[in-house]
C-alpha cells in the first residue's frame, strides 16, 4: 500500500471498499427534493442552502451539487475552509461563509469570489485591507443582532458600522450585498421573541438604507421560518435542516405541505448474537440487566461514531420488521440489543434511523432518546463511517 493509499484508508477506513459493516446511505436525490420544496415556500425569494458541518454530516461536495440540482440559488457555510473546498470542487454558485475570526484568510476568500460576513467596524477594516490585497472587491453581508445576542453588531454600533461600510463602498473596495441576521426562537411558533425579532430587522434594514446602502439580499429565515414565517422570507432564506429532510418544527406545527425526505439512513451488521441467561449485567457499569433469558446482539457503532452515549438504554433499532431499543450502556465502538427469541443472527442489518414511511426509526427519535436535537445526531456521525450516496430517483 502506498502513503497515499495509507492516507485514504485512515481518513475513511472501509469507504474505499464499498458497503462495509457499518453505513451512511446519503439519497441525494431526498435533497435534492427538499430544496425544491423549500423553493416553493420561499417562492418570491432566493434560497440558499447551508452546508456547514460537512453539511450537516451528509458530504460537503455531494450535498452542495445535489442542492444545486434542486434549485438552490446559494451555498451557505460557516467557515471559510468549507467555502475553499467548494470552490476547489469546481463549484461555481454564490457561495457565502459567514464565521471568521480575527486573521481569517479572507484574501483567499475574496480572490475565489466568496461572499463574506463583517459582525463589527474591526472585521470590517479587517475584509477592507484583505480587499486591497486581493485586487478584488468584498461582497459583504453585514450582521445585524437583532435579539439572539450571538453574533452580529448591537442596535447600538449598527449605524456606525454602516456608514464605514458606506464610506468603504464609495471607495470602491466593498460591496454591501446583504444585511443578515439569525431567529433564536423560529422553531417554536409563536414565542414572542419571533416578532421582535423581525421588527428590529426592518428597523436595521431601514437604517441601513438611510445611510445610503442598498442591500440587495436582506435575510433572517432559517428553515423554521422558511416553513412557517413568510413574513420573514425577506431577499432570502437560510435553510439549513430542512434541507437534508428534518423538520425543526413542533409536529403539531407541521401541515401536509411539508413533506420533506430524510437524506440520511444510519445502519450497521450485527457482528455477535448470544445466549444470556435472566439478570445478566450487560455493558459498562452493568446499568441494566436482562429481564428474562434471552440473546443478545452487537451492534458494531458507538460513540465514535456519533451513537451517542445519552441514548443508552434508550434508542431505538430496527432489526428485520421487529423494533428493540439499546439495552445497556452505548460503548465507543458497539451497542447492545435485547432481540429476544427472534430470528436474528450475525450479519442481519440493524438500522438506526431513516425513513418513517419505511417504518424505520428516525434522526428525531433518536434525538429525543438523547435528549438532544437533530442537528447533534447528523452532525456527530464520525468519519470512519462510510457515506454511500445513491440517487432514488435513478436506481443508482
Amino acid at each position: 500500500m502506498t502513503a497515499q493509499q495509507e492516507a485514504a484508508f485512515a481518513a475513511k477506513p472501509e469507504a474505499q471498499y464499498g458497503r462495509g459493516q457499518r453505513n451512511a446511505d446519503i439519497d441525494l436525490a431526498a435533497i435534492s427534493k427538499n430544496v425544491s420544496l423549500l423553493s416553493q415556500f420561499a417562492a418570491q425569494s432566493k434560497v440558499m442552502a447551508v452546508l456547514k458541518a460537512d453539511a450537516y454530516g451528509h458530504g460537503l461536495i455531494p450535498s452542495a451539487e445535489a442542492a444545486l440540482r434542486g434549485g438552490a440559488d446559494f451555498l451557505g457555510t460557516a467557515v471559510l475552509e468549507e467555502a475553499f473546498a467548494l470552490r476547489d470542487a469546481g463549484i461555481e454558485a454564490p457561495v457565502f461563509a459567514w464565521l471568521a475570526a480575527p486573521g481569517a484568510d479572507f484574501v483567499t476568500a475574496l480572490s475565489k469570489q466568496i461572499d463574506v460576513a463583517a459582525y463589527n467596524i474591526e472585521q470590517l477594516a479587517e475584509i477592507i485591507k484583505a480587499s486591497r490585497e486581493a485586487g478584488a472587491t468584498a461582497r459583504i453581508h453585514l450582521k445585524i443582532d437583532t435579539g439572539m445576542w450571538r453574533g452580529g453588531a448591537d442596535a447600538a454600533s449598527w449605524p456606525q458600522l454602516c456608514a464605514a461600510a458606506r464610506r468603504a463602498e464609495a471607495n470602491g473596495v466593498v460591496r454591501i450585498v446583504g444585511v443578515w441576521s439569525h431567529l433564536a426562537c423560529a422553531d417554536e411558533p409563536g414565542h414572542p421573541s419571533i416578532d421582535a425579532q423581525l421588527s428590529n430587522f426592518r428597523r436595521a434594514i431601514a437604517v441601513a438604507r438611510d445611510l445610503g446602502l442598498r442591500p440587495e439580499l436582506c435575510h433572517i429565515a432559517n428553515s423554521a421560518a422558511t416553513l412557517s414565517r413568510p413574513d420573514a422570507h425577506f431577499d432570502m432564506v437560510r435553510t439549513g435542516l430542512a434541507v437534508y429532510g428534518i423538520n425543526p418544527l413542533p409536529r403539531e406545527a407541521r401541515t401536509s405541505r411539508m413533506q420533506l425526505q430524510p437524506a440520511m439512513r444510519l445502519s450497521a451488521k450485527i457482528v455477535n448474537v448470544k445466549p444470556a441467561p435472566a439478570g445478566a449485567p450487560v455493558s459498562y457499569g452493568a446499568t441494566e440487566k436482562t429481564a428474562r433469558a434471552t440473546r443478545l446482539a452487537v451492534v458494531p457503532l458507538g460513540y465514535a461514531d456519533g451513537v451517542v452515549r445519552s441514548a443508552s438504554s434508550r434508542g431505538p433499532v430496527r432489526i428485520g420488521d421487529e423494533h428493540f431499543r439499546v439495552i445497556g450502556r452505548i460503548c465507543m465502538d458497539q451497542f447492545v440489543v435485547d432481540v429476544g427469541d427472534y430470528a436474528i443472527q450475525a450479519g442481519d442489518e440493524a438500522v438506526l434511523f431513516g425513513s418513517a414511511q419505511d417504518g424505520e426509526p428516525t434522526v428525531e427519535h433518536w434525538a429525543e432518546a438523547a435528549g438532544t436535537i437533530p442537528y447533534e445526531i447528523l452532525t456527530g456521525i464520525g468519519a470512519r463511517v462510510p457515506r454511500n450516496y445513491r440517487d432514488s430517483t435513478s436506481g443508482t
